[in-house]
């Protein structure tokens, strides 16, 4: 799949940044992202429409596309796993929900839960010439650090919004999530230390609940990385003039790097798991190292030599974030 905005939700966009000053546009664009960089909630900065569609700008495709990134990965690994509703907590403009109606077509109803009246406001306009489950979409004002029960639904999507929360409410909106979370709960999070921290901390009170880590993970065991190390990856999407402008940038993609976690409920089939690739596979004559998170729960470093075809083979088009075959390089290694 494409990591580029589908074309009803660019075209929307565009048409919301008709007549809109790119001046003041791109000033707001960049309190923003300064303001996301330094790990603050979109609320202090998102105060009203403008700044909804300055955050739309500059972040929408960026999300969309980690988003979109995680839940193929989800579906590839739940195959016949088809949810028809869809809970996006913390939903913002609504990319992410864009991202699970991409990847599963089978979702026919949408709720798009947020505290900002600026971006629920925002989501539904972008939304309203879109797939009907989007144009459809249910908007709920709610409090996510004080919301002790959630609507029900097949997928729970909380993208780029638990680092929102105070750390003190953080667990206990992890736990209203999953009591929400009929199938699949995905987390995403900036890809940085903190973001992976709470993603560990989540893990930890997910398994504790009776969940079954779908990703990245391909294990429930302890989360074998040690201190200073964290766990995160990578998608490469492209940016509009737009997008260009608002940014001061001139490269025509940008790096988007993230964290994130998917669990299931029992009752979801899952595919057998191998490996995953943790950091960039580093390539030298001799063959191919890899650095894994381990189906035994461990993280290792594993070296494909050349000589060894078939394996090369495999490990050669491994990226960064791949899952190896359970049958791959090593890629079932006590795995399940």
């Amino acid at each position: 799949m494409t990591p580029e905005l589908p074309w009803a939700l660019r075209a929307a966009l565009e048409r919301r940044l008709d007549g809109v000053s790119r001046r003041d546009l791109g000033a707001r664009a960049q309190k923003v992202s300064a303001h996301y960089r330094q790990g603050g909630a979109s609320e202090a900065v998102v105060r009203g429409e403008a700044d909804a569609l300055a955050y739309a700008l500059t972040r929408l495709p960026a999300t969309y596309a980690a988003d979109l990134a995680v839940l193929a990965e989800a579906a590839r690994l739940a195959p016949g796993y088809a949810p028809a509703r869809l809970l996006d907590a913390g939903a913002g403009p609504g990319g992410g929900s864009w991202a699970a109606v991409s990847v599963w077509p089978s979702i026919s109803q949408v709720t798009l839960a947020d505290s900002s009246r600026p971006f629920l406001a925002l989501a539904a306009e972008l939304a309203a010439d879109g797939p009907p489950a989007m144009a459809g979409a249910e908007r709920l004002a709610v409090d996510l650090a004080r919301a002790a029960e959630l609507p029900r639904a097949d997928l729970v999507l909380m993208s780029y919004a638990l680092a929102e929360l105070a750390p003190e409410a953080q667990d206990g909106a992890v736990d209203a999530l999953w009591a929400a979370a009929g199938g699949l709960l995905a987390l995403v999070e900036p890809g940085t230390p903190a973001g992976f921290a709470r993603l560990r901390r989540a893990r930890a009170k997910l398994i504790a609940a009776g969940a079954r880590i779908l990703a990245p993970c391909p294990h429930e065991a302890e989360c074998p990385l040690l201190e200073g190390d964290w766990c995160h990856f990578v998608q490469r999407l492209p940016r509009s003039r737009d997008h260009r402008l608002a940014k001061a940038a001139d490269a025509p993609f940008e790096d988007e790097k993230f964290a994130y976690l998917v669990a299931a409920r029992e009752h979801v089939a899952v595919a057998p798991r191998g490996a995953r690739v943790l950091t960039p596979p580093r390539a030298g004559k001799p063959g191919i190292e890899l650095k894994l998170c381990a189906p035994a729960g461990t993280a290792e470093t594993r070296f494909v030599a050349r000589r060894d075809k078939a394996a090369f083979g495999i490990a050669r088009r491994l990226v960064w974030g791949a899952a190896l075959p359970p049958d791959g390089p090593d890629g079932g290694r006590d795995g399940n």
